[in-house]
């Protein structure tokens, strides 16, 4: 009974829009592909697995080390010693941070504000580095 019902439509033409073209098969796949609800979630994970390191406290002796090494570069100032550096660079992001490896020629020890300042500008505070080694 349902049959004769459409009958007369069963068989016709698809209608065509003459305003509108057809819309291709990509274009009608398109709408039915997995989106992002939650733009930006990826970011927020890779962030939070992210790994940095903590900041080590040293000892009375390790800081005496430094203090002697600074003693040794304010000596040879003139000469513009060339050194290596390690330093603690906490994240902007989340605690912790990492240590980073930095040689130049120092050009001066700023003790006003307490950093030293390399030939080539680069300026670390003395108070994130953790080791100097003279070249």
């Amino acid at each position: 009974m349902s049959d004769d019902k459409y009958k007369d439509i069963l068989y016709m033409e698809h209608p065509t829009s003459r305003l509108h073209p057809r819309m291709s098969m990509l274009s009608r796949a398109s709408q039915f592909a997995p989106f992002a609800a939650l733009s930006g979630y990826d970011d927020v994970i890779s962030e939070t697995g992210r790994l940095t390191d903590g900041r080590v406290e040293y000892s009375a002796d390790a800081l005496a080390e430094l203090d002697e090494s600074l003693r040794e570069i304010s000596e040879r100032l003139d000469l513009h010693p060339r050194i290596n550096v390690v330093y603690f660079v906490p994240d902007m992001k989340k605690n912790g941070g990492k240590y980073v490896e930095y040689a130049g020629e120092v050009k001066e020890i700023d003790a006003v504000y307490r950093r030293l300042v390399f030939m080539d500008k680069t300026e670390i505070p003395l108070d994130v580095i953790v080791n100097i080694s003279l070249e």
